[in-house]
């Protein structure tokens, strides 16, 4: 039966809101992460956050979009199999609809061939232009059919396998095995797909991690406690939290972030410079150990980062963090022998935390990680002077390769 979609009259139930089309929100997200626009879990953070999606939609939304950024590699060759021409030549949506489309093909068993494929077309049509549309119909049903296209063989390219089974950069793949060797190179690898836990950080300064915990498993979270004092870890979607998230008792923040403020230690009362604080995830973390007594410098040199940082500061109810628009580099300058503690939390490749943003290892190449070595050792040397005598420096990245890090801290030490 048709619905009147005009304006409804007394007496006749308005129309219902549409909801929000989950497959939609996947291109959006795996598009504009493909633009390098910003990381696929803030995004999906922001999308889950703003629409009325099911639990379900919220679900399939989620394993799709990681899914297929974790799988991306190993997408990329068999598609580049099923097209004549370069992938990379593809317009970029629809290279996302296919990748897309290809995972759930492949790595979903509760979405049939036919419907993935369908989807896609759907999606072509929308975002392309009938010869794309051709195109996704055509390499879809051709992989359908054929099925996954035979990686390199291991006995003959080791790395070549790996980094198509695996799902890594090749260049990442050899430089690890020539670290670390073969069989922990694909242990890394194969970790580094596995999703990771959700972590809460409980905020103290309003509520317990007891509390919070009681909370959450009222409403069917599966909920543990984690190894830092304020850490949760939850199963369960985003919009069973969110509502503690907005009342300012949570912050979502993995596990590895939170050893930051703990290993600077600081006390209540001090002077602590977050030298790149960002949107400020550790500047607040440290200002919640401090008991919001003292005083924490934040330092950024982008705007948008600092208003993020004060918003959170007003959720979490926290008034000893400073937001300073100030170049870390100055910072020695600014504030010579001022700090208690002085945290670098420097720009990093990110090479340490694939497994939470698995794009990361397609946006990384060696030029970067050369860039980021230089910046880094500049922040190190520049931040140095703000510390005061027998005061605390923390240098923190998120990279397990030796020029991010203990080359960084030797190249200083030297100094």
């Amino acid at each position: 039966m048709r619905r009147d979609v005009g304006r409804s009259s007394p007496g006749r139930a308005a129309r219902a809101p549409s909801r929000p089309d989950p497959r939609e929100a996947i291109f959006t997200i795996l598009h504009r992460v493909e633009s390098g626009q910003a990381f696929a879990n803030v995004l999906l953070h922001r999308v889950l956050a703003r629409d009325p999606y099911s639990a379900a939609d919220q679900a399939l939304i989620t394993e799709v979009v990681f899914g297929t950024l974790r799988q991306q590699g190993r997408l990329d060759y068999a598609l580049q199999a099923a097209v004549a021409r370069p992938l990379a030549s593809l317009p970029a949506a629809i290279r996302t609809i296919l990748r897309a489309g290809l995972y759930q093909m492949w790595f979903l068993d509760r979405v049939p061939d036919a419907a993935a494929v369908h989807e896609a077309v759907e999606a072509a049509k929308r975002h392309g232009h009938p010869g794309t549309v051709k195109l996704v119909n055509a390499v879809l049903r051709r992989l359908a059919a054929a099925g996954e296209p035979a990686p390199p063989p291991a006995d003959i390219d080791p790395a070549g396998h790996l980094a198509v089974m695996e799902s890594h950069p090749r260049w990442l793949v050899e430089r690890w095995i020539a670290r670390w060797g073969l069989n922990d190179t694909r242990a890394l690898c194969a970790a580094n797909n596995a999703p990771p836990p959700s972590m809460l950080r409980v905020n103290t300064l309003r509520t317990t991690r007891e509390a919070v915990a009681a909370r959450l498993r009222e409403r069917g979270c599966a909920v543990t406690q984690g190894k830092a004092p304020e850490a949760l870890r939850v199963r369960g979607t985003l919009a069973l939290r969110l509502d503690l998230y907005n009342e300012g008792l949570v912050t979502m923040q993995d596990e590895g972030a939170m050893a930051a403020a703990h290993l600077l230690a600081p006390q209540p009362g001090e002077t602590v410079l977050d030298a790149t604080a960002g949107s400020g995830m550790k500047a607040t973390h440290v200002a919640e150990v401090m008991r919001n007594r003292g005083r924490v410098v934040a330092l950024d040199i982008q705007p948008a980062k600092l208003k993020s940082l004060s918003a959170h500061c007003a959720r979490l109810g926290i008034d000893i963090v400073e937001a300073h628009h100030l170049d870390a580099r100055q910072a020695g300058a600014r504030f010579r022998g001022q700090m208690d503690r002085v945290l670098v939390d420097a720009p990093c490749t990110g090479l340490g935390v694939i497994r939470r943003r698995p794009e990361i290892r397609w946006r990384a190449t060696p030029a970067l990680l050369e860039t980021m070595t230089a910046q880094q050792r500049e922040l190190l040397a520049g931040v140095a002077g703000a510390v005061r005598a027998e005061g605390v420096l923390v240098y923190a990245v998120c990279s397990m390769e030796p020029e991010e890090g203990p080359d960084v801290i030797r190249e200083f030490l030297r100094r």
